[in-house]
């Protein structure tokens, strides 16, 4: 079993850089996967970017490449997620996630974190 904690929301300025944090608990597969999701008001979840916690292949949605960064220390339990060159349009509910593999179906992820909000102004 895995508790995912977020931390890190918050409000930021179009243009500007944030940085969200996953820590989890307990141990689950033996290389999980670790993702970001966004979901914004009235659309479906979407995947943002994963991580393999073994090698630390990455992934990322067309949206997030270029601009946002997935990252994990693999002492600390944690991952983060750096998010440059924000636009209002990234604005949503940020939620991590564990799962056996790198996949954008959020139904292919097990564990989730209770979900940040992350805003943008225009």
């Amino acid at each position: 079993q895995l508790q995912l904690v977020e931390s890190g929301g918050g409000l930021v300025q179009t243009g500007g850089s944030h940085r969200v944090s996953c820590i989890f608990f307990g141990r689950t597969y033996d290389d999980p996967v670790m993702a970001w999701f966004r979901q914004a008001p009235g659309k479906a979840r979407e995947f943002v970017a994963g991580i393999r916690w073994i090698g630390g292949k990455s992934n990322y949605s067309d949206s997030a490449k270029g601009r946002f960064t997935i990252f994990r220390d693999n002492a600390k339990n944690t991952t983060w997620l750096q998010m440059d060159s924000l636009k209002p349009e990234d604005t949503a509910v940020y939620y991590c996630s564990a799962g056996p593999d790198i996949e954008m179906d959020p139904g292919r992820y097990t564990y989730w974190g209770q979900g940040i909000q992350v805003t943008v102004s225009s």
